[in-house]
């Protein structure tokens, strides 16, 4: 077993009239919250446990370390991000190109209902990676590939449908979406406004169209 996967049972439980499970799931949602907003290493825990009304002994009693606690919080936002993906790249009532544009429609309404303090938890913490554990930039890693397959398919299924030339290298297209992706969340948090995302969006589909 990972040592990052065991959890040490030291504190108590905390008394919030949830059950164990719960409010392990309560502490990884406002680690979400946090990270996404303020990043791994200006996080505090106390700030989360406070949110969930967790007393601070009893962090250690769900989660070894806030290494363990970081890999949780990851997991949770790939996990939800996938089915974000899921949702809009295998909508077969779209065509494939049309489903990229609501994928991005839904990410830049979420931007501005947060008022462009949030963005993506992967990218802000892809851009704070030498201060993480190792473990943490492994997980990044491979939630980026989760990502690019996903979008690597989408792309395939428009070079099947004639949407795009057959001679363009999905993958290599896949992986340069996301970079791009990113940076443009990144300039719209900077700039309070969706036009980077907008930018790119146009951009991408534009050099790829047929």
């Amino acid at each position: 077993m990972n040592k990052n996967d065991a959890v040490t049972k030291r504190g108590r439980p905390a008394k919030s009239g949830r059950d164990s499970s719960q409010t392990k799931q309560a502490l990884v949602q406002s680690g979400v919250e946090y990270f996404t907003e303020f990043g791994f290493a200006s996080s505090g825990i106390d700030q989360i446990l406070k949110k969930v009304s967790v007393p601070k002994g009893s962090f250690y009693h769900y989660f070894a370390s806030k290494e363990a606690f970081g890999i949780a919080v990851i997991e949770e936002y790939s996990h939800y991000f996938a089915k974000k993906l899921d949702l809009h790249l295998l909508n077969e009532t779209n065509k494939p190109l049309v489903r990229i544009v609501n994928f991005a429609n839904d990410a830049k309404e979420g931007m501005a209902r947060y008022n462009f303090k949030r963005g993506c938890l992967i990218g802000n913490l892809e851009q704070e990676v030498g201060l993480l554990p190792e473990s943490h930039r492994l997980q990044l890693l491979n939630t980026f590939e989760v990502w690019q397959q996903k979008m690597t398919c989408c792309l395939q299924l428009a070079q099947q449908e004639n949407t795009i030339p057959a001679s363009l290298d999905c993958t290599a297209l896949a992986s340069f979406f996301w970079m791009g992706w990113e940076g443009s969340i990144a300039k719209s948090k900077l700039t309070k406004n969706l036009t980077p995302i907008d930018t790119f969006i146009d951009v991408f589909l534009q050099l790829i169209a047929k």
